[in-house]
């Protein structure tokens, strides 16, 4: 599971040419009226946890703090189906890394009010194992030591859990792990070393996976980014080749790095009611994936860290809140929606907007697919994506992943550049790509992606309302536009949407 981040373009840095932004306004379409900021609570979880049952329920096994190991212990010697309370206190699991519960199909764990489960730095895994349908309510679990890129809840993906009113904090690696049918709900998932969860599962897809109600922050406490430059393996989320998610409700905040990040054949997303505020990098990032609905989320105050780095750096890629990067709509993959479509939203004094991109260079078979071993949905064998045949249809279309039929409507975006203290590059919606160079034998080089995104794959901004210095990228770095320009020929993007200015006026 090698992963890196692929922001930066192959091709060298091409020279901006500033426009200076406009004052001109254009008549609200239909989409204009419900930009106005999504009915949207916090979901309060870390500081208001649900208290579990003060007594044990009727025919529950009850767990002893005292007693170290007393719930693997009690859980190995329980017949499938058993409910485990847990009393108030610390409990321990036995003084070995390896230690850990491994439940049984059914099982259920209930936390009493003040019941945690402590790893002490020692042991490496809470819950383990393969059973399936087991369910862990009103527990803390904390203090436990996942390597990189394993899970210390469900470490083993097991199928159809349900992790509710949970509290998962200060671990190493990821809170937890995810199965087909996972349920998370009304949980706090709070600084833990890398992730607070990754949705992976060791040579397989997860499916059908719940994420509702959380509280997601503090997450990559161990800045992995800085210790692996490049790897794109921190989040508040990570998801993993997931078909069809439903992740609604959630408050993700503070996490440093990325707030939700979906990487390399998702599918079927539903991101909806969501506020997404002060992560140090993008909000959302969608990439090498399909089809997704994101509506009716608030964004704002994030990536002001990672955006002002780059740009510090004289970096000029729109680093953005929103990330779509060779990811797009594609009916031939079965989903609610054969778009991405993104709608209903408001972001509010973030870095930048939305982003759509394309690496010319990254597709399946290429040694610049950072994915690495992994090919798109449509081609099942990776080889096929080679000389010759990857020039020639139907390979040379579906041998590249496609930020398509992408449909950006009825949003209300607002930049004050005093409150993110910025001077430029904080002020970006774009649709681009690199001009193609590598590999030797890939039929994509020069500038046939860039058109190909820019003009031919559908992609749409329309009845959108924007407030503040905006400015527009289309084709490639070089080209940013003012809201004329960006609305005109030949771009003739953000039909029926309103453009002021300035974000005080």
């Amino acid at each position: 599971m090698i992963k890196r981040r692929h922001w930066a373009l192959a091709a060298a840095p091409l020279a901006l040419a500033l426009l200076a932004a406009t004052g001109c306004e254009s008549t609200p379409g239909p989409w204009a009226k419900p930009t106005a900021a999504p009915s949207t609570s916090l979901a309060r979880v870390c500081a208001e946890p649900v208290a579990g049952p003060a007594k044990a329920p009727a025919g529950a096994v009850t767990v002893d703090p005292a007693v170290a190991g007393d719930l693997a212990t009690k859980t190995k010697n329980s017949p499938p189906n058993t409910t485990f309370w847990l009393r108030p206190g610390t409990h321990r699991l036995e003084p070995d890394r390896y230690a850990q519960v491994i439940p049984k199909e059914g099982d259920v764990y209930l936390g009493a009010p003040g019941a945690v489960l402590d790893g002490r730095k020692t042991n490496q895994y809470a819950f383990g194992g393969t059973a399936p349908d087991v369910t862990i309510r009103y527990l803390t679990v904390q203090g436990f030591v996942a390597p990189h890129d394993e899970g210390v809840v469900n470490h083993d993906s097991a199928d159809g859990w349900v992790i509710e009113h949970a509290t998962i904090q200060n671990n190493s690696g990821a809170g937890l792990m995810a199965g087909d049918r996972q349920q998370v709900r009304a949980s706090c998932l709070r600084d833990n070393g890398q992730y607070g969860m990754n949705a992976y599962k060791t040579g397989g897809r997860v499916s059908d996976l719940v994420v509702e109600g959380n509280e997601i922050t503090g997450n990559n406490t161990g800045d992995w980014e800085r210790r692996r430059p490049g790897c794109g393996c921190t989040g508040g989320i990570k998801f993993w080749a997931v078909n069809r998610a439903d992740v609604r409700g959630n408050w993700v905040h503070d996490n440093r790095g990325t707030g939700l990040w979906a990487d390399t054949n998702n599918n079927d997303f539903l991101i909806e009611d969501n506020v997404l505020e002060a992560n140090d990098g993008a909000a959302l990032i969608y990439e090498t994936s399909y089809n997704a609905i994101i509506r009716n989320n608030t964004m704002r105050r994030n990536n002001w860290v990672e955006g002002r780095k780059y740009a510090d750096r004289g970096d000029n890629f729109p680093f953005a809140t929103i990330y779509l990067s060779e990811s797009g709509g594609e009916p031939r993959i079965p989903a609610r929606t054969d778009k991405i479509e993104i709608y209903r939203n408001v972001l509010e004094n973030n870095w930048s907007g939305i982003t759509l991109w394309e690496n010319a260079d990254r597709f399946c078979n290429s040694p610049a697919n950072t994915s690495s071993g992994d090919c798109t949905l449509l081609v099942k064998n990776t080889h096929r994506c080679a000389q010759p045949a990857i020039a020639t249809a139907p390979l040379y279309a579906d041998c590249r992943w496609k930020t398509q039929r992408v449909d950006i409507h009825g949003n209300r975006f607002v930049l004050d550049k005093s409150v993110v203290k910025c001077t430029a590059k904080c002020d970006r919606m774009a649709v681009l790509a690199n001009y193609g160079t590598y590999p030797d034998w890939s039929p994509y080089k020069g500038e046939q992606v860039a058109e190909a995104i820019t003009r031919k794959q559908h992609n749409r901004w329309h009845d959108n309302v924007y407030v503040g210095p905006w400015k527009f990228i289309a084709h490639d770095p070089s080209q940013v536009l003012d809201f004329g320009k960006w609305q005109g020929t030949p771009y003739r993007q953000d039909t029926g949407s309103t453009f002021r200015p300035q974000a005080g006026g």
